[in-house]
């Protein structure tokens, strides 16, 4: 039987995997940053609440978008990768109301600032926590040890990195449904 699964697999052109990925990645942003914002706000690591609201998910989203495009990039050979990743910077550019061009340095500037704040760690989910951290300025509620040494509560990013990897495109499963043309 799962050989039949494997010869029914849906053939997928570069567009419909950039329109699947899109929708996907949106629809986890607009359903999930609420429960990742309460669990920012109710976290024990912050002496005050950072009373993040569920509709700050703007730079959430570019943080999710930024790191799901950094393992598309390691998911396909390099031309096709390319391909993909041109029709998502489309899509997405007319979304946020930018050029192709624009949407697409706004998210290799997030994939900069992702590996910036996470150096020297390879670690992309890491790098996720560390992203919101730096740009939801949380260091600003944390206790006067932290807050000092402007560090992230080692408690908070491991609790982070377990939220964060929810936020995770999954390749094997969606190659197991889809083929590409």
């Amino acid at each position: 039987m799962a050989l039949l699964g494997t010869l029914l697999k849906r053939k997928l052109s570069d567009d419909q995997v950039s329109n699947i990925f899109i929708n996907a990645l949106l629809d986890v942003v607009d359903n999930g940053f609420r429960e990742v914002a309460e669990l920012i706000n109710e976290d024990l690591a912050f002496v005050k609440s950072p009373s993040i609201e569920v509709t700050q998910n703007g730079e959430f989203a570019l943080i999710i978008i930024a790191a799901n495009l950094s393992f598309l990039e390691s998911t396909f050979d390099a031309d096709q990768a390319v391909r993909v990743e041109q029709i998502i910077f489309e899509k997405l550019g007319k979304m946020y109301a930018m050029s192709t061009s624009d949407f697409q340095g706004l998210a290799r500037e997030y994939q900069s600032f992702i590996a910036r704040v996470n150096y020297p760690s390879k670690n992309m989910i890491y790098g996720m926590s560390k992203a919101m951290f730096e740009k939801y300025k949380l260091n600003d509620f944390q206790d006067d040890y932290f807050r000092r040494m402007q560090a992230p509560n080692p408690l908070f990013l491991k609790r982070m990195d377990e939220v964060m990897g929810n936020f995770v495109w999954n390749w094997d499963a969606f190659f197991k449904k889809y083929k590409m043309n």
